[in-house]
């Protein structure tokens, strides 16, 4: 397969780490990085030396060769971006939520086409080999009745990035795994719940799904965990079905390091540093190659429809939530 060209809008925590990740992919040629402040292009320039970066979107959709993007900058610029691209005619791989409410994501529908082939929603937990493995375990045995979710991050958070709601944060991930597990089907009752801290920030989400056909999903999402305890928090999935359960712990890896004090080097299944990129981020993008290339379909969990679906979960909750 001929390399695909991509560009990277966004150079936060997750925008680096797709470019990194791309960097080291025989499938991709990272050709261009978009950020808002050229100190950001900057600090990125001796890990990914000779990619030409820009502040200005419009100029390097213009002036780069790039036939992709990953969009990964903040969720309220998410719609503005991905619609400029979509209208340029790239193919767009944008991270997850789609946007801060239903309203603006509905904005993107006429630029979607039909199949979601120039749309790929982010959605690394599709691609984390621990969860691939439940899905092909929960496919061949009985009918699931009860999923349990928990992602918890530290405390710290809330001061970090006040007004982040881990609903719209965190509990998305889980809330697409679940919409994958029991194929998209639409649940018939929603219930939510906020804890606050003194200064009234939102430091617990938590929601329950009920399905008319019997399963019932539980989610828990917080910034509640402290510092001892690993840096990127916890993740944890129990599945309970006829005869049968699973559980998942997918961060962190099950790498611990000790010296003065305990450390979990691998949080999650990424792996961009020296060599070739492995792990969940690396399979996302390299399905995304073969997306672009028209050589398979925008996978099941990953379509604009899957997106919106989702959405719509979370501003019912958000809506119900006290």
């Amino acid at each position: 397969m001929q390399p695909v060209k991509i560009g990277v809008v966004g150079l936060g925590r997750f925008g680096r780490l797709h470019a990194l990740t791309l960097a080291k992919l025989a499938e991709a040629e990272l050709v261009g990085l978009v950020a808002r402040r050229q100190e950001s292009l900057a600090a990125v320039a001796n890990e990914l030396p000779g990619v030409r970066g820009w502040t200005d979107l419009s100029r390097a959709i213009a002036e780069s060769d790039a036939e992709a993007w990953v969009v990964a900058c903040s969720t309220a610029e998410h719609v503005a971006v991905t619609s400029a691209l979509l209208r340029a005619g790239k193919c767009v791989l944008l991270e997850k939520p789609i946007a801060d409410n239903l309203a603006d994501a509905q904005q993107l529908s006429s630029l979607v086409k039909a199949d979601s082939s120039n749309l790929m929603l982010g959605h690394i937990v599709l691609f984390n080999s621990e969860f691939q493995q439940l899905r092909e375990v929960a496919a061949t045995r009985g009918p699931i009745h009860f999923i349990d979710c928990v992602r918890h991050r530290p405390a710290e958070t809330v001061m970090k990035f006040p007004g982040e709601n881990p609903l719209f944060a965190t509990m998305v991930h889980d809330l697409y795994a679940v919409q994958a597990l029991l194929g998209n089907s639409e649940p018939a009752r929603f219930s939510s719940q906020y804890h606050r801290t003194s200064r009234c920030e939102i430091d617990l989400a938590l929601a329950q799904l009920t399905w008319a056909d019997g399963p019932i999903a539980s989610f828990a999402a917080s910034y509640l965990t402290p510092s001892g305890m690993p840096p990127r928090g916890f993740d944890r999935m129990e599945v309970f079905g006829a005869g049968w359960s699973a559980r998942i712990s997918p961060n962190p890896r099950p790498i611990e390091v000790w010296d003065e004090r305990a450390s979990w080097p691998l949080a999650l299944e990424i792996r961009a540093g020296q060599g070739s990129a492995t792990g969940m981020m690396a399979e996302e993008l390299r399905c995304f190659c073969r997306v672009v290339r028209g050589e398979q379909a925008v996978p099941a969990g990953a379509t604009f429809a899957d997106a919106m679906q989702v959405q719509g979960w979370m501003e019912r909750l958000a809506a119900i939530a006290q």
